[in-house]
């Protein structure tokens, strides 16, 4: 392979000044990754310590093999959602390894409204399920919640119960879930435990029921205590519902982690990737390279050259259709196939990258797209040109690939260039964010001044006047609006993405991720939709 000279100079103006201005995202980015860390009031968690309990993180800590690493996913769902419960909701959950097996893991904060079910934390739930199917995870439920959060019911309920689903299709699927109870697992929140593979529940803690002590008061008259209705020991020596009574939060944790030791799941020792090399460059350039103004254009070979083992890269038809980086690549000592934009689509890029996406199938060989892309490019001549199908072809390929794809979103993510770079509609296995990037259907100076020249237009049509300083300060109120309705952040908390990451860890997840994707067969499709020739 060919290796990328990099033409960057980390002592020049503009280098260090956006280096400065993308440090002030990277804080921005940390001071709401603190916020995402609540789990409740201090004197919350006081009394869950004073019961031997544990709080959401300190058990995954506990879980995962001492040292290793762990992938937190949407660590800011629900960031900005008005009535919500804050960043991550009430759910941490993430990628790591226990007994050498990479698992979904999933912690309700109970510690925190006692870990009822808001929307936010519901989608990312969802996601989660998503996530674990995909990629053949087994996963382990570290469970201890309300259930649904009741004032939010109406948003909840009915997609609720996909999550009981799921476990049990996965289930079918031989990925199994584990579910160690902690606390309450109320309501539809006992289908948690009552849907999955192995359960333990923690002796006097764990308490399991479909109606509680003050419904089942309600509902028949009878009185009883939760301990009877829905405890641990009831469970495992009567219900038989809990396979496992723990005698306290560590040894629930232990049987968890003598349960991963025993089943029969791939590990990441049985991978032997060839000699890793290290980047040549320091993968710190990227807070210079990548621009933290979205309007200014960079190289993405200046990125690919500081996260690809040595910067070497074999590009694909490098001398035509420019705007497109396409090329194959290791990373970890994992290959990989690397989509890149170095500017607007136009016909020969789009047609390149829907044939660089067929390539990549027949060689089962998994894409990363790094989306920095305002489009398509648009007018008189390349409509006359065939834009849209030759732009059609593209969006085909993604849409029928079925190697595994993964999605960055370094810079700008507008309009159906989003669609052909794998966004979220086209169900990359993860899509991270930078913290510079911005989403939406156009740029907010594009779309503020098109929904100007059409009121204008109205107007001129109906015979009204049109008035020029209303319209103006109309205009600068809609680009602000669109501005914080597309940036990183917003987006995030919305779960347009699986989280904002710092690009200085592009490297490291994508190793991550790599090793968890060659865990399962990589086979592409020679199959596809008709191409609009």
């Amino acid at each position: 392979m060919s290796i990328i000279n990099t033409k960057i100079n980390p002592n020049s103006s503009t280098y260090k000044e956006n280096y400065q201005k993308m440090l002030e995202k990277i804080e921005l980015l940390n001071k709401n990754l603190k916020k995402s860390l609540f789990q409740g009031d201090e004197t919350r968690i006081l009394k869950a310590h004073s019961k031997g309990k544990m709080t959401a993180r300190e058990r995954i800590e506990m879980l995962i093999d001492q040292d290793s690493p762990f992938l937190e996913l949407m660590p800011l769902a629900g960031l900005g959602v008005q009535g919500g419960f804050g960043p991550s909701g009430t759910l941490v959950a993430g990628i790591g390894f226990v007994a050498q097996k990479m698992c979904l893991i999933t912690s309700n904060i109970g510690t925190n409204k006692g870990g009822a079910i808001d929307l936010s934390s519901l989608q990312k739930a969802l996601r989660l399920s998503e996530i674990g199917k995909e990629n053949k995870l087994p996963t382990i439920n570290l469970v201890e919640s309300a259930g649904a959060n009741l004032p939010d019911q109406a948003k909840v309920f009915n997609l609720g119960g996909n999550n009981f689903k799921n476990i049990t299709r996965h289930s079918k699927e031989r990925v199994p879930t584990i579910s160690i109870v902690f606390g309450n697992s109320t309501a539809g929140g006992a289908y948690i435990p009552g849907m999955s593979d192995y359960t333990i529940f923690v002796k006097n803690n764990a308490k399991v029921f479909l109606a509680g002590p003050p419904l089942v008061k309600m509902a028949t008259n009878e009185v009883v205590d939760d301990e009877t209705l829905g405890g641990a020991d009831m469970h495992a020596k009567v219900s038989g519902v809990a396979d496992y009574l723990a005698q306290n939060e560590i040894d629930g944790i232990r049987i968890a982690r003598e349960l991963m030791n025993n089943l029969d799941i791939p590990t990441q020792t049985i991978l032997s990737p060839s000699t890793i090399k290290e980047p040549l460059y320091p993968i710190d350039e990227l807070l210079g390279i990548i621009s933290a103004d979205i309007k200014v254009p960079f190289d993405s070979r200046e990125v690919i050259a500081r996260i690809v083992d040595g910067s070497e890269f074999h590009e694909f038809k490098k001398e035509w259709g420019t705007t497109l980086v396409c090329g194959f690549a290791f990373i970890h000592g994992f290959k990989i196939a690397i989509i890149a934009n170095n500017g607007v689509l136009f016909n020969d890029s789009s047609n390149k990258g829907a044939h660089f996406i067929q390539l990549c199938n027949m060689n089962n060989t998994p894409i990363l797209f790094l989306q920095n892309i305002t489009g398509f490019m648009v007018g008189k001549d390349y409509e006359q040109s065939g834009i849209i199908k030759d732009g059609a072809k593209m969006i085909n390929a993604v849409s029928n690939s079925e190697v595994p794809m993964f999605t960055i979103i370094v810079g700008a993510s507008y309009g159906a260039g989003n669609y052909a770079m794998c966004g979220r509609a086209y169900n990359p296995r993860f899509l991270f964010s930078y913290p510079n990037s911005m989403i939406a259907v156009m740029g907010a100076e594009q779309l503020a001044g098109v929904m100007e020249l059409v009121a204008r237009e109205g107007a001129m049509k109906s015979g009204g006047k049109y008035d020029e300083a209303q319209a103006a300060q109309m205009k600068e109120y809609m680009k602000g609006e669109i501005e914080k309705q597309s940036n990183a952040f917003f987006a995030t908390g919305q779960l347009w993405d699986d989280g904002v990451i710092d690009p200085r860890d592009t490297r490291n997840i994508m190793g991550l991720i790599l090793t968890l994707t060659n865990l399962q067969e990589i086979k592409g499709t020679n199959a596809w939709g008709v191409f609009r020739m």
